[in-house]
């Protein structure tokens, strides 16, 4: 993740089961980029969407639009664990958190943004 400009955020929460909320969650994760250049974003993959993070995935392409700028995509590992998958098989920059529901009240708890796809 690139050098913190300040210690807050916006968090975008993507949960559900198809690939066309992650697409959501980019698209928005892309514009907040454009429109708050010093400010890191998260996007916060939940349920069984996960799947769509591993390598070679039909999103993969629109996931690789994030690389390189402020943004990071973060996977819960409940979730995972739900959807039968390790970390191992998501592909290079997505991160982990144990719990999304935690991480997200812990960065709320800090000041940062949240917005829900």
């Amino acid at each position: 993740m690139s050098a913190r400009r300040n210690d807050t955020g916006l968090l975008l929460h993507v949960s559900g089961a198809d690939a066309a909320s992650i697409q959501a969650g980019i698209r928005m994760a892309l514009n907040a980029r454009e429109q708050l250049p010093h400010v890191i974003v998260e996007l916060v993959i939940q349920g069984p969407c996960v799947s769509f993070l591993t390598a070679g995935s039909v999103l993969e392409p629109h996931l690789a639009a994030l690389d390189g700028g402020p943004v990071q995509v973060v996977a819960c590992t409940n979730s995972l664990r739900s959807a039968g998958m390790e970390a191992g098989r998501l592909r290079g920059g997505v991160g982990v958190v144990p719990a999304a529901v935690a991480h997200l009240a812990a960065r709320q708890f800090t000041g940062w943004a949240y917005v829900r796809v």
